[in-house]
């Protein structure tokens, strides 16, 4: 009982904080940053999965989300732009193509608008097809490498110089694609084409 009112006191805590900061009126991305960015203030209150996972399940991430949507919809300011974007390639099958372009033409919004909506939704775990055994575990930023100055071994490793010596895998680039020039002339004049084959 004391875990569970633990639990919802931090998420009023972090619900108050997205209130009031919902109150100033920010665009959306620093909204989504300062609440539920990997250095926001949900991220930094619920530090283990199971933590985080539960929050996203509450009513209080819910009305979070809610506000999320409010101030998409305002039109971005400049402070938007404080922020650089980053573009991801998704490979995904023409048929779900063609169903994100019709959705997008019925929901009357671009498909960049719905795709961001759909990565805004939480997930449940076993909605998500892996390969993994084990769950997989939520990292706010990388570990970084440990270097040690000490050039004694650890008990039962052996020494760095008896340890075989074996060069870097260097990476192989797949081959580039062969472009061939075609000419022709149209009504308006000659034109020059580049192609991929």
């Amino acid at each position: 009982m004391l875990t569970e009112n633990t639990s919802t006191g931090r998420n009023q805590q972090v619900l108050q904080f997205a209130q009031r900061l919902f109150n100033q009126q920010p665009d959306w991305v620093t909204f989504f940053r300062e609440v539920l960015g990997i250095d926001g203030l949900a991220r930094r209150t619920f530090a283990s999965f199971d933590e985080l996972t539960a929050f996203e399940r509450s009513e209080e991430y819910a009305e979070v989300q809610r506000m999320l949507v409010k101030l998409r919809e305002q039109k971005p300011t400049a402070d938007a732009d404080s922020e650089p974007t980053r573009v991801i390639t998704v490979r995904l099958p023409k048929s779900m193509h063609e169903y994100l372009r019709t959705e997008a033409h019925d929901l009357r919004t671009s498909m960049n608008k719905l795709c961001i909506s759909k990565l805004l939704q939480v997930i449940e775990q076993d909605m998500i097809p892996t390969e993994q055994t084990a769950p997989p575990k939520r990292r706010t930023t990388p570990e970084p490498s440990v270097a040690s100055n000490d050039s004694t071994p650890a008990a039962g490793m052996p020494a760095a110089s008896t340890l075989p010596m074996t060069p870097p895998k260097r990476e192989t680039l797949p081959p580039q694609p062969q472009f061939t020039s075609v000419s022709t002339t149209g009504e308006n004049g000659h034109y020059n084409f580049k192609g991929g084959f």
